[in-house]
């Protein structure tokens, strides 16, 4: 009985952080896909109150999934679309208490480093000044549920999240109404 109670009351911290996403447009700080040898990644947030910290330069890969080819990070961690997020609006949908769940891809670098992955890579400013890296004009994220290489647990939350393709497209499908 416990277990259940504990589930429930994730799914409405989880549906609260999503309620307080909403987006603005900006200006799009979109730059050319870089196709060089691969760089360190930001790793997934170890804390979800805590966005990912960026080392080096920000590498994307392609990774097999239950749902298909994806993109993920370095270490193997899934990449999110938040369908909030307007293409090229150079923002990110997700702010205040959605970050907590959905943590920001960072980078260092202006051209993060890819491979396999043939979407346009670039990045927008965050409101702390970091660059959160984008694929085809749309922000990338996180999923704090996700620990392991491989998890995709935030495929089709709350019919909002979405993991990535290669080529830079929504992998729709295995919607859930939230954890």
């Amino acid at each position: 009985m416990k277990k259940h109670f504990t589930l429930g009351l994730g799914a409405l911290v989880l549906a609260a952080a999503l309620a307080g996403c909403g987006g603005s447009p900006g200006t799009t700080t979109t730059s050319p896909a870089a196709t060089t040898s691969p760089a360190t990644s930001s790793p997934a947030a170890s804390s979800p109150a805590a966005s990912s910290p960026a080392a080096a330069g920000a590498e994307m890969k392609v990774a097999s999934s239950s749902a298909g080819q994806i993109v993920v990070d370095s270490k193997g961690m899934s990449l999110y679309f938040f369908t909030k997020d307007v293409k090229d609006s150079g923002t990110s949908a997700c702010t205040a208490a959605c970050l907590a769940a959905w943590p920001v891809f960072t980078t260092t670098s202006d051209a993060p480093a890819v491979n396999g992955v043939t979407g346009t890579v670039g990045t927008i400013a965050t409101p702390d000044g970091k660059k959160q890296v984008t694929l085809n004009g749309m922000p990338l994220y996180y999923f704090a549920q996700d620990k392991a290489p491989g998890d995709v647990l935030g495929q089709g939350v709350m019919n909002v999240w979405y993991l990535v393709s290669p080529d830079g497209e929504m992998i729709k499908g295995g919607g859930t109404s939230g954890y």
